[in-house]
């Protein structure tokens, strides 16, 4: 770690909250006569590139510049007020919770425009693509970085306009319908979230996430307690997404370009935990308790039928798309996270901060890896993969067989990798239950949701078997093997994945502290 001082951390993090912005408005300018290179589609893709690694580097040096010895306090932290009248400020900080997910963010939208840059999706013009690009991930760092209710709705929201244009201009076959079923649900799970932050914000008479979390809920009633946790919770459990509110989510993986669905399951899913552990949690923790055997009840029926929906898609003959399949695996692996969070103690909830950061890298590479076996076969069906086009791909295109069997045995939790210690601190977490929780009640849940981790070995083991093995046809097409643009994209991917499944501490050390403060009302 380097010793930065705190001025220049608040720089940091405001170039990372607010230089994608910049870029994006710099994106729809016309590029100067000498950065055009053979053409100004290139200079915008580019522009995109140079921007997302602009704001990765500064998120980097944030990472290295935090004091990890005080991880559970505040820090780069701006607060100056905004709209005075609602008592509404910019304010701006990072704790051992939010840093991981702001890298994280950083990380997967570089790989996502240099991956675009090399191949971009076919569609209109690049310069909105990379505008778009940029705004997305501006409210997403904002999301992660902000500590007032009003500006984590806004920033909330403002990454719904983007992915809508990103899935309805450059996604596939039925784009506009699975655009405006993804706006339309969130929509309405935010309106009602609005009014549960308003309640909270004007009966405690502050926005201020920091003063409320302080509080610990101890100005609210229960009853309003209870109030705000069902609304804040339905427009979190839309974005996350909870069962039985997930029904957008396959629709939109399916019709969504590559780089699309990567954010989408890397990161935007991610918005809706986040807000469970750092607005719920805290400020109503006797509301939260009220809800929380249901909250548990949904993730494990939602980590079963995640599961089975897989296992029905991955058999021979169900036309089986398996970008709809990945997106109904992450139905499951977000029921652990919930469940984790549903236990209202810091192993569940450190595991379920572990385990949205595992399912962002695994399932961003699956994306990946998937997006480029259909750029090469033109399909994402499974039969038509299996049986024509894409079997005994570890044959035909080794590199891609192996990346993708890496991904799907990490996907399932495979010990050594970072999907194992998500799950596995989730289940602890139900295995004994804050104070105030039926423990029976929990027990049974962890172990339904244990039988959710066999099921979803069986259906991808299934789905590695038929794409990636088999004798390789003499007649098949070749089947070109992973690019070098490819291979730059994945293997940060791959790398962190290994790392974080050896060495959990690095992770944990910064979001156990957090946590533990956190749930005692005690944040800084």
């Amino acid at each position: 770690m380097i010793d930065i001082n705190e001025s220049v951390m608040r720089f940091l993090l405001a170039v990372v909250v607010a230089g994608p912005l910049l870029g994006a408005a710099a994106a729809l300018l016309p590029a100067p006569p000498g950065l055009r290179g053979r053409s100004p589609e290139q200079a915008v893709l580019r522009h995109g590139v140079t921007v997302t690694g602009a704001v990765l580097a500064a998120a980097v040096v944030l990472v290295l510049g935090f004091d990890h010895d005080r991880p559970s306090d505040m820090q780069a932290v701006t607060d100056v007020t905004w709209i005075p009248a609602l008592d509404v400020r910019l304010h701006l900080g990072v704790d051992g919770i939010s840093l991981p997910l702001l890298l994280l963010t950083a990380l997967l939208t570089f790989l996502c425009a240099l991956y675009s840059y090399f191949h971009m999706p076919s569609g209109p013009s690049p310069r909105a693509f990379v505008a778009l690009l940029l705004v997305l991930e501006c409210g997403t760092l904002a999301s992660f970085a902000v500590l007032d209710l009003i500006l984590f709705f806004l920033a909330f929201e403002t990454v719904l306009v983007p992915m809508y244009f990103l899935i309805a201009r450059w996604g596939g076959a039925d784009r506009a319908a699975a655009a405006w079923k993804f706006v339309l649900y969130t929509l309405l799970g935010s309106v009602v979230m609005l009014l549960g932050l308003l309640l909270i914000g004007l009966r405690a008479g502050t926005f201020d996430m920091v003063a409320l979390a302080t509080d610990n809920g101890r100005s609210l009633t229960t009853s309003v307690q209870v109030t705000a946790v069902l609304a804040v919770g339905i427009g979190l459990a839309v974005k996350t997404p909870m069962w039985p509110l997930h029904s957008w989510l396959p629709d939109a993986h399916t019709a969504a370009p590559t780089v699309g669905s990567v954010l989408l399951a890397g990161v935007l899913l991610k918005m809706g935990t986040y807000g469970f552990v750092r607005i719920l949690l805290p400020v109503a923790p006797e509301g939260f308790r009220t809800f929380a055997p249901y909250l548990a009840a949904f993730a494990v029926v939602g980590i079963i039928y995640g599961s089975l929906a897989c296992l029905a898609l991955a058999r021979r003959g169900a036309r089986g798309d398996l970008k709809r399949l990945i997106a109904y695996s992450s139905v499951g692996h977000m029921g652990f996270v919930l469940l984790g969070i549903a236990s209202m103690t810091p192993t569940g909830v450190n595991g379920a901060l572990f385990a949205n950061i595992a399912h962002g890298l695994i399932t961003g590479l699956l994306f990946f890896v998937v997006g480029a076996l259909k750029d090469r076969t033109g399909t994402t069906d499974l039969d038509t993969l299996a049986d024509r086009t894409g079997a005994a791909l570890y044959g035909r295109a080794p590199r891609l067989g192996g990346m993708f069997a890496f991904a799907a045995v990490a996907s399932l939790g495979l010990p050594g990798l970072a999907g194992f210690w998500g799950e596995m601190l989730a289940l602890f977490g139900a295995f004994d239950p804050a104070a105030g929780l039926s423990r029976p009640a929990f027990l049974t849940f962890m172990a339904v949701a244990a039988t959710g981790t066999l099921l979803t070995a069986a259906y991808l083991l299934i789905v590695v078997r038929r794409v990636c093995m088999g004798a390789v046809d003499r007649d098949a097409p070749g089947l070109p093997d992973v690019r070098r643009y490819e291979f730059a994209a994945w293997t940060p991917l791959v790398v962190l994945t290994v790392v974080a499944g050896l060495w959990p501490r690095a992770l944990l050390g910064l979001t156990d502290p957090a946590v533990q403060q956190l749930l005692a009302g005690g944040n800084r």
